[in-house]
């Protein structure tokens, strides 16, 4: 086990769905390599009885605040009332189903530190599946997010500032960017937050080695519960086509209007 580190005024924050063995492997993790929380708050979304015992055991081990609802009400609902359940200035928001590898230790650290002297920024990201097109280099791996609607860098992926992927926030989020939508399905939440938050003049930066920091593992017992669409999945190349099209109008249009 290595040494273990302090993060005072940081929330872990995990949102779980029907996959406790995920979510025990996440917390292991960190607890194996020496993180140490102010608090840790698992929002879960109504899952099976057979999960919900297992969080319940977790809980025993692991200290956890554990917010529950009775029902599935999706994903916005459950970063809803996991981050209004958080007591401290940030919040690392992490999904069950990622892994932080070695390294990340030492760059959360220097995030912390990064936005306790630079309160104009709202949040910084660890992954992505892509990096972002227009970056400024900051420090220490990290380069900070520029956004103009009008350049042609990166196209309509220019517009992918915001994502539900492991990140470190403010925990005024809710208050600058508004609530995640709630009752629709999680892609449309992350895509309306990414809206708000471009809209809202949201700041961020964007670690440029983006796998190196954590791993999304989706093992055959306990799948993604996010399921998508034909037209999000097909890789035929008249769809795709007709898929990037239809972002560059649609991203364009919903941020001006």
């Amino acid at each position: 086990m290595s040494s273990s580190y302090y993060f005072k005024g940081i929330t872990l924050l995990i949102t779980h769905y029907n996959r406790s063995k995920s979510l025990e492997r996440l917390l292991r993790s960190f607890k194996d390599q020496g993180y140490q929380f102010e608090d840790i708050v698992v929002s879960d979304d109504g899952s099976k009885i057979e999960h919900m015992s297992c969080l319940l055991s977790l809980q025993k081990d692991y200290s956890f605040n554990l917010v529950t609802t009775p029902e599935n009400k999706g994903l916005g609902n459950n970063i809803n009332k996991g981050q209004e359940a958080v007591k401290t200035p940030y919040t690392l928001y992490v999904q069950e189903d990622f892994v932080p590898k070695a390294l990340f230790l030492e760059k959360l650290k220097f995030s912390h530190e990064f936005m306790e002297t630079h309160p104009e920024f709202d949040m910084v990201r660890y992954y992505a599946y892509f990096k972002y097109p227009s970056l400024k280099p900051f420090g220490n791996g990290f380069s900070e997010m520029v956004f103009n609607w009008w350049s042609v860098t990166g196209t309509y992926r220019k517009f992918y500032y915001y994502s539900d992927h492991p990140h470190l926030r403010r925990s005024n989020f809710l208050t600058k960017f508004g609530r995640y939508c709630e009752g629709v399905k999680g892609d449309v939440t992350e895509y309306r937050m990414m809206m708000a938050f471009l809209k809202n003049k949201g700041k961020a930066l964007f670690y440029e080695d983006y796998n190196d920091l954590f791993d999304q593992v989706n093992s055959s017992t306990e799948p993604s519960t996010m399921k998508r669409n034909f037209w999000r999945e097909s890789n035929s190349w008249a769809i795709s086509a007709l898929r990037h099209l239809y972002r560059h109008l649609r991203f364009n249009y919903d941020y001006h209007f």
